[in-house]
């Protein structure tokens, strides 16, 4: 299996929400395969609780305007890792000591790698 259009256009939403709250080291990856019931993993660095927070809400929130219900949320509290569960995309945005920690990119490496376009959709058309 592949990657849905709808999970596909969910990852680019949440890229350029988390890059316009100073995302780092974005990596979609296809986990269709694997996991029937999930499309992709997006998996984003922040460099400081607060930085995970922000990132967080602003990928919540864009998602939730273009219309995707989340269905779950956790970790905000402590937010060192926060996991936003939309179905098709579940995120994770992770403090930069977790990721390295955690390795998700190390578990799934047999996956396809989504590619990410941040550039905004006005922007792009108006190249």
């Amino acid at each position: 299996m592949t990657a849905s259009a709808q999970a596909v256009e969910m990852v680019q939403i949440a890229a350029r929400a988390a890059d316009a709250k100073g995302g780092e080291d974005l990596v979609a990856i296809d986990v269709s395969g694997p996991l029937p019931l999930i499309d992709v993993f997006l998996l984003v660095s922040g460099r400081s609780e607060r930085n995970v927070a922000a990132i967080a809400d602003e990928i919540e929130d864009q998602l939730l305007e273009a219309g995707h219900k989340r269905l779950r949320r956790e970790g905000r509290t402590e937010s060192r890792w926060v996991l936003l569960d939309f179905g098709d995309l579940v995120v994770h945005v992770f403090h930069e000591q977790e990721r390295v920690f955690y390795g998700l990119e190390r578990l799934w490496k047999d996956c396809p790698v989504v590619p990410i376009d941040i550039t905004t959709p006005a922007a792009a058309s108006a190249e």
